[in-house]
């Protein structure tokens, strides 16, 4: 009988010894962070949500996705260690499908914060949340590609992460952890069989938390465009120095574009000294600090480069 629990015929000493070192990461992995991911649920009177939450300061803040509390603005975190929490959620940000909440506790187990942008493609990672109710769950995988966008209303979220470790209904929220156990994502969707989505934890995402945890939500400049990349002819790429820009398809009545000048017809090449190739480029420049500011726009009208004052506004809260 024995026999029966050695390795698998066809296995050599190096194979055993990988899938050791693998299950050993994962399971020292599982260790650290299994006990800062809560399952949560969310609003009530037939309006009830679940997913998961992680803690990531010992007082109570845990992250979590947008659309997990968009239901409502509270509920109750269930931790490992069997407490029930209350929480309320300090702001949410449906734009990168972000939110704070905050449950009244002490000395909780949390996440060490790590950093997306220095994940590469085919790397170990953990997810861990509660699918389909299921607490605790852990899976694992690799890091299929980098830099995903992923729809969010009128806006992408840049830079997503993709993952083939197993994520379900109820896993939004969770967390993505390296082999270090650092979070490095917010597990947020679901696209396809072995294709999981996550937003990163970086500094831009630490940008927006820290706005989260002091304003409540997250300001952004808007200036009105309705537009996506559109290659420039060779001679124009030549002279800017970039092979394409954002084609301007609509420009809002009464936007901060309109009242610049820009036409349906324009290219936008350039912004602020920055060059604009596509419209994550103009969306990553739209930040607080640039409310009110005046920026010079550079776009490609017919064959002549014009330039435009612009001053972005900031945009409505949805």
């Amino acid at each position: 009988m024995t026999d029966l629990l050695e390795q698998a015929p066809g296995m050599d000493d190096r194979e055993a010894d990988a899938l050791d070192a693998y299950s050993a990461i994962v399971v020292s992995v599982a260790d650290r962070v299994c006990p800062a991911v809560a399952a949560l649920r969310v609003g009530g009177g037939g309006r009830e949500g679940a997913g998961s939450g992680v803690v990531f300061t010992p007082d109570g803040y845990l992250l979590t996705s947008a659309h997990v509390v968009s239901g409502g603005d509270g509920g109750r975190a269930s931790l490992p260690d069997g407490r029930e929490l209350e929480f309320s959620v300090v702001g949410r940000d449906p734009l990168s499908d972000l939110a704070v909440i905050r449950v009244r506790g002490s000395d909780l187990p949390s996440v060490v914060l790590g950093d997306a942008d220095r994940l590469r493609v085919g790397q170990l990672v953990v997810a861990v949340g509660n699918p389909l109710g299921l607490a605790g769950t852990v899976t694992a995988g690799v890091v299929s590609a980098l830099g995903r966008s992923l729809p969010a209303g009128q806006r992408l979220v840049e830079n997503v992460i993709q993952t083939d470790a197993a994520l379900n209904p109820g896993n939004s929220g969770g967390a993505l952890v390296e082999a270090r156990g650092r979070l490095v994502g917010i597990n947020t969707a679901v696209a396809g069989i072995g294709l999981g989505l996550a937003v990163p934890v970086n500094s831009t995402t630490l940008g927006i938390v820290g706005a989260l945890m002091r304003d409540g939500k997250v300001r952004r400049a808007y200036l009105g465009v309705v537009g996506g990349r559109r290659p420039l002819a060779p001679r124009h790429a030549t002279s800017l120095g970039r092979q394409a820009g954002v084609g301007v398809s609509e420009v809002a009545a009464g936007s901060p574009a309109e009242r610049a000048g820009l036409h349906p017809t324009d290219t936008i090449v350039a912004l602020d000294g920055h060059p604009i190739e596509g419209a994550g480029d103009l969306q990553r420049l739209m930040v607080s600090e640039a409310i009110g500011r005046r920026l010079t726009m550079r776009v490609l009208r017919g064959d002549a480069v014009v330039e435009l004052d612009v001053v972005p506004a900031e945009l409505p809260a949805d």
